[in-house]
């Protein structure tokens, strides 16, 4: 049967020719009636060109929009424009964050739709930052019709709302630009003069004229030395006084030098001056520095637009009333209305309902999770099918996402092993080569006067390391927003070198190869207590757990029930005293059996057992691809489980891993770690409270983000949603960083080393120098761009 894929997204179609729409006089297939519906509406809209010119596929569309999903009335209230849209005369903006928006051809198309809208009066989308600025007449056209229009063919508007570290960036880069203006505008008036001194070697420029020349290079000049070269001086500054010196010392020393001495033949009327060179270096050092800073920004915008996610508005209910008001007003125990297509606007847990929640803005997965009563739903994500209460229990910056920003800003900032290696070098680097200048300039000095100065001047700024400095920091940061995208959180430095090179991959069972959502089955009784009050004792010991055995007893809960005095024993079970009796729940090893041939928690009391009880759970839908790719990848893979029941070998069966080890306690499975790391480095994944011990002792440790907090704060890694490849895609950018960073080192010390020889026997003049050196620098950042198009 042939292969279809989806011609407006290009997911595989599983609906055979149930979904088309006839594009350029062909009938086109579609994956699903979303796909149908938006690329109907581009092309009823005339826009057919976008298919045309395209280069990545649109954004899959989940389903249906329903109407509640269109509907964006709440962005119309004035108390919720108001911190967001500016007015003018009768002119409104807003900046909106857009998702799906994957090449110049989706801008276009955005840009073609709205423009002929009655009432919008500009648009312009921006497709680095995935944002759009639109202007429209309020007595025309509502905010909510606009966001309607851009809903139609297949993009998520949402007003943004620029947080204050992006206000502080861009008020840095507007002086940046200020600066880089400036130096260009001098330098362009300095080269006129500089040309007619040139010309006048040729044809003897009378000397009050070339005087004239050289006053005025010297004026235009000056505010390129003392205002654009700012950054340069306040890092060496800054370098000096820690002790450390940086690259931008020798560059300080360079532009300084040059011009002082200029302005000395300048007064003295006698000597060389290089106004020129120093107008032209300081541009171009400016320019690679400013391409540095946008691409840097372009690869952290991706954390900055997570907060774009969270709605504005929430549904309140207070007493069966509901009421819309501003999300920012709500309050932990609040209760919240989410309906179908709607965001939910904070942290909480249904109380009422069930319905399917899309949480790829967290995970990066597409397909909508089920989630019912007491399951836990995250502000940022959409709710699919049924409208649900959700019982408010974190707002703000205690909220998921604020918290993966935050994390995401940590690797940012965290450096590589190589990094720090290279700055711990660059310091002895400018030494040297403050050494050889000044070697340079006495040797030349000595033998040929007149080019010592130009001649040190290009050693100064052709060997300036910043491609060096760039190598790490750029890479890391594109690597780290790729995580992010795909639901990846890295908690701890050096990951980057760790994922490249693992060999042993060690999964615990419960709630990392399997779901960890357990059910009970069946329940067994030994003694006079009935099935109900058996489970209700149960579920008031599990209550105080978050092992994923203990949700499987939440339903069952009596809240006139409740346990005193309990105790977890890792590995084993919990203890506690319900009604006025001690009882112990847990392994067959707890409560003193030798039965284990079930998946089963026993109930004991001080002399008897109570009951036995019969768990199952479901085996991750990815988790035998993923062990197949690791096994294809060289890897050695096994199983560290507690458990000590015949279900560690059912599903180590079903997924494809051979080497068991079952009935391990924490200490068992440390070892076990410690044993394979004499012969491998390995990763370990885990998810409860006992497997943080053993996480901490892996070469790499990977948490389950619905695991328990303690264990994911012992975790490297952190995998948001139920996607085990998630590792193996992590692996692979990794591993292309890796790659990507060599690539990088390799080329900076190449050039250093090329150019030192070249500097110092006076081939390279000063301002060529600078030019090859922001080139070098812009090859690093463009170097490790090519990260952020990688598809997984």
């Amino acid at each position: 049967m042939k292969h279809l894929d989806c011609f407006h997204c290009a997911e595989p179609v599983l609906t055979g020719t149930q979904f088309t729409t006839f594009i350029n006089n062909e009938e086109q297939v579609m994956c699903c009636p979303g796909c149908q519906a938006v690329s109907a509406a581009i092309i009823d809209a005339g826009l057919t060109n976008y298919y045309k010119y395209r280069t990545e596929p649109g954004s899959k569309q989940n389903a249906l929009v329903p109407e509640e999903l269109s509907s964006f009335s709440a962005f119309d209230l004035p108390e919720v424009q108001q911190d967001f849209v500016h007015q003018s005369s009768n002119i409104s903006s807003v900046s909106l964050s857009i998702d799906g928006i994957t090449c110049a051809a989706c801008a276009w198309l955005i840009e073609h739709k709205l423009k002929h809208v009655n009432g919008i009066v500009k648009i312009q989308v921006n497709t680095t930052t995935e944002r759009a600025l639109v202007s429209w007449q309020e007595n025309t056209i509502q905010l909510s019709k606009i966001l309607n229009h851009i809903s139609a063919i297949g993009y998520q508007a949402a007003p943004y709302q620029v947080d204050e570290q992006e206000i502080k960036s861009k008020n840095n880069s507007r002086q940046f630009l200020l600066k880089l203006g400036l130096a260009g505008f001098a330098t362009m008036q300095v080269m006129m003069f500089a040309l007619a001194l040139y010309a006048g070697y040729f044809t003897d420029l009378e000397v009050q004229y070339r005087d004239y020349f050289r006053w005025v290079s010297l004026i235009f000049a000056a505010p390129v030395v003392f205002y654009s070269a700012q950054p340069f001086y306040f890092s060496a500054i800054r370098s000096i006084f820690s002790g450390r010196l940086n690259m931008d010392v020798s560059v300080s020393i360079a532009i300084l030098g040059a011009y002082i001495a200029s302005c000395i033949a300048t007064i003295n009327e006698n000597g060389e001056v290089y106004f020129e060179s120093v107008s032209m270096f300081t541009f171009f050092l400016l320019l690679g520095r400013y391409f540095e800073q946008n691409a840097r920004q372009k690869a952290s915008v991706s954390s900055s637009n997570l907060h774009k996610l969270i709605p504005l508005t929430a549904h309140r209910v207070t007493e069966n009333v509901t009421k819309e008001i501003p999300a920012k007003s709500l309050k932990i125990g609040d209760v919240i209305l989410v309906k179908p297509g709607e965001v939910v606007s904070a942290d909480g847990v249904i109380t009422q309902g069930m319905s399917s929640i899309n949480e790829a803005m967290l995970t990066g997965e597409q397909l909508p999770v089920s989630k019912g009563d007491r399951c836990e739903v995250y502000a940022g994500t959409i709710n699919i099918e049924q409208p649900i209460h959700v019982q408010v229990t974190a707002v703000g910056q205690d909220q998921l996402v604020a918290e993966i920003i935050r994390l995401q800003e940590s690797a940012s900032n965290n450096k590589p092993k190589v990094a720090l290696y290279v700055d711990s070098i660059s310091n002895y680097f400018t030494w040297t080569i403050l050494f050889v200048a000044v070697l340079t300039y006495v040797v030349w000095k000595i033998y040929w006067p007149e080019d010592a100065f130009w001649v040190t001047l290009s050693v100064l700024v052709a060997t300036c390391p910043c491609a060096l400095a760039l190598a790490t920091p750029t890479a890391v940061t594109c690597a780290t927003g790729i995580f992010t995208r795909i639901g990846v959180i890295v908690r701890k430095p050096g990951v980057f070198e760790k994922l490249p090179k693992i060999q042993h991959v060690v999964f615990d069972k419960t709630g990392t190869l399997t779901c960890g959502e357990l059910e009970i089955n069946s329940a067994e009784l030994f003694s006079a207590m009935n099935k109900q009050e058996a489970l209700a004792i149960a579920a008031a010991l599990e209550m105080s757990s978050l092992h994923p055995i203990a949700r499987a007893f939440d339903s069952y809960r009596d809240h006139q029930i409740s346990a005193h005095s309990t105790q977890s024993h890792i590995g084993l079970g919990l203890s506690g005293s319900v009604l006025g009796t001690h009882y112990k729940i847990g392994s067959a090893k707890f409560v003193n059996l030798t039965d284990s041939d079930d998946h089963a928690i026993y109930l004991h009391d001080t002399k008897h057992l109570i009951a036995k009880f019969i768990l199952s759970d479901s085996i991750r839908s990815d988790a035998a691809k993923t062990v197949k790719t690791l096994l294809a990848q060289g890897n050695r893979v096994s199983i560290a489980s507690g458990d000590t029941s015949t279900h560690v070998d059912e599903v180590a069966d079903k997924i494809g891993i051979t080497e068991v080890n079952k009935g391990l306690s924490p200490g068992d499975k440390l070892a076990l770690i410690q044993q394979y790391q004499s012969q491998s480095n390995v990763a370990m994944f885990g998810d409860g409270i006992n497997d943080a011990p053993v996480l901490a002792g892996a070469n790499l440790s990977i948490a389950m983000g619905s695991g328990a907090a303690v264990t994911k704060s012992s975790a490297d890694l952190i995998l948001l949603g139920d996607q085990l490849s998630r590792f193996t895609d992590a692996v692979k950018v990794a591993k292309l960083t890796e790659k990507i960073i060599k690539q990088n080192l390799c080329w900076a010390l190449g050039y250093n080393l090329f150019i030192i020889p070249l500097a110092v026997t006076g081939h390279v003049l000063p301002y060529v120098a600078a030019l090859g050196m922001s080139a070098s620098s812009l090859i690093v950042v463009g170097n490790s761009l090519r990260l952020l198009k990688v598809r997984l």
